[in-house]
């Protein structure tokens, strides 16, 4: 790893075969690490990270092995204090909020936003236009489709033993399909499935597969009605 100061910022540190496109804006105290590539158009606010290394203990199960450089697209916002590991994928015009955290092999769809705080851990995909609020949890292995909505708070998780498996353990992240919501302060046990246009309410712990257009509440969550037409997502383009 080789750090150079760059002029373009005060405090800018940029590594070797970095890719900087046209009319980025940078705060105070960026560090741009080796094999970063940055889409025309970005803003990178105060202290952000870009590129960083993965640095692994040895119980962990994910992936080794060589890792691309971080890519952002074109107008990605890169709020202050966030921190974007090597290997992560940035489409165009995604915002990342102040101390976001992406981690290697995540990809974030086009127009997504992520709040506040929250993290995205290995092996994450995120689609297009969805949005993801201030301090929520996506564990490795989940998925979310085009334009869902996670709340404040909420929490996935990938592991029913809670570390106490060999390597031939499957972790198994929650899939949400598309446009559908998950409330605040949810939590979603490993490989549950959220069905498009469903809808969990807030504080829900969801043990089971909801299925699509339902809606659910509790602990556990049961399913109480049906999402209504007026409510569907062409009804709020």
């Amino acid at each position: 790893m080789s750090l150079r100061p760059d002029p373009r910022a005060p405090a800018l540190h940029v590594g070797d075969d970095v890719t900087i496109g046209a009319d980025v804006m940078f705060g105070v105290g960026v560090t741009i690490h080796d094999g970063t590539t940055i889409g025309p158009g970005c803003v990178i606010e105060d202290g952000v990270v870009l590129g960083k290394r993965p640095r692994l203990s040895r119980h962990s199960n994910t992936q080794r092995g060589s890792i691309p450089g971080l890519q952002l697209g074109t107008e990605v916002i890169v709020c202050a204090g966030a921190v974007l590991f090597a290997g992560a994928l940035i489409e165009d015009r995604v915002i990342l909020g102040d101390q976001s955290f992406v981690r290697e092999r995540s990809r974030l769809g086009a127009g997504s936003a992520i709040g506040r705080g929250s993290v995205v851990e290995p092996d994450v995909s995120i689609g297009a236009r969805s949005r993801v609020q201030t301090n929520v949890y996506l564990t490795r292995g989940t998925l979310l489709e085009d334009d869902v909505f996670v709340g404040p708070g909420a929490v996935t998780t990938n592991d029913d033993t809670m570390a106490r498996h060999d390597e031939s353990y499957e972790l198994r992240g929650a899939t949400l399909r598309r446009a559908c919501r998950v409330g605040g302060g949810v939590v979603l046990t490993p490989g549950v499935e959220v069905g498009e246009e469903a809808f969990v309410a807030a504080g829900s712990v969801v043990t089971r597969h909801v299925p699509p257009r339902a809606v659910v509440m509790g602990v556990p969550a049961r399913v109480v009605r049906e999402v209504g037409d007026e409510d569907l997502l062409e009804r709020w383009r």
